[in-house]
């Protein structure tokens, strides 16, 4: 804006202007970055309705080269997916039973790395943060991706609690997801007698305490259903997006791994892709 240029330019302090402008400059990186994202998903929702490119170039005052140019260059839209701009993976930490530190345990580190590439493939910034030992975060920023159950997080506790569909439930043989609207019960296998390399997540878009937005969120009932719910959205974020955009949902995911390096073999959606704004 030239108004916001003007502004920066007439910082006398240079050090301040250096740090002024850069700033500046990363935010408007990623407007731009937004602007070609959101252009590339209208040229893609304006041909899925029926309009060839050259209808699309002629409405728009552009040529058809450019719209096929636009079509195919810049980032995809189902990265809106994650959010837009700046996401911030969230991971709890842990105590450390030998000192006095704390540290995220290594399955949370490799789930929240895992879920850090996938959204810089669609040109998002990155930022991390975490869950406090006892259990605080602030979901009330855009773009959290946060990586919790609710055993570990009575913020999540809560957050999870608004789902009118998927619920977290715990009785003798451990935590389980409870479809409440077809009474089905998903549990891990590593419960079971004997054990299987088998395991369930959550994956759902929840609204922030202070009701101005929303947030990913992302738990399995051990870490192996986090990983295989990351491993899912890196091989069909398209589907999800086009089946639930940017609007609140919730899934209950399978996950077969490895059992030596508990890595994902097999994903599955155990539930439909619940819609909240169909339940509310």
């Amino acid at each position: 804006m030239p108004g916001e240029l003007e502004r920066i330019a007439q910082i006398k302090d240079p050090y301040e202007l250096l740090r002024a402008a850069t700033e500046r400059l990363a935010e408007a990186q990623q407007e731009v970055t937004e602007l070609a994202r959101l252009r590339r998903r209208l040229i893609q929702d304006l041909h899925a309705q029926g309009m060839s490119y050259a209808q699309i170039a002629q409405a728009a005052g552009l040529s058809r080269g450019r719209i096929h140019q636009i079509r195919h260059t810049g980032p995809a839209p189902e990265g809106a997916f994650l959010g837009s701009g700046e996401v911030i993976v969230v991971t709890p930490l842990r105590p450390d039973p030998a000192s006095d530190r704390t540290y995220v345990a290594l399955d949370d580190l490799t789930t929240g790395k895992r879920l850090e590439e996938l959204a810089r493939t669609f040109d998002l910034s990155v930022s991390y943060d975490h869950v406090t030992l006892d259990g605080e975060i602030d979901l009330n920023r855009p773009g959290m991706l946060v990586i919790c159950g609710p055993r570990m997080s009575p913020a999540m506790r809560d957050a999870y609690g608004k789902d009118p569909v998927i619920a977290w439930d715990r009785d003798e043989q451990g935590w389980l997801l409870r479809d409440t609207r077809s009474g089905a019960e998903y549990r891990s296998g590593q419960e079971e007698d004997p054990r299987r390399p088998y395991d369930v997540g959550y994956l759902g878009r929840l609204p922030r305490p202070d009701g101005k937005g929303s947030f990913l969120a992302i738990a399995g009932i051990h870490p192996e259903g986090s990983l295989g719910v990351v491993h899912l959205l890196t091989t069909d974020i398209g589907s999800l997006w086009g089946q639930v955009a940017a609007d609140r949902f919730s899934v209950v995911i399978g996950t077969e791994y490895d059992p030596d390096t508990h890595e994902p073999v097999r994903t599955e959606l155990l539930t439909p892709i619940y819609r909240h704004d169909e339940d509310s």
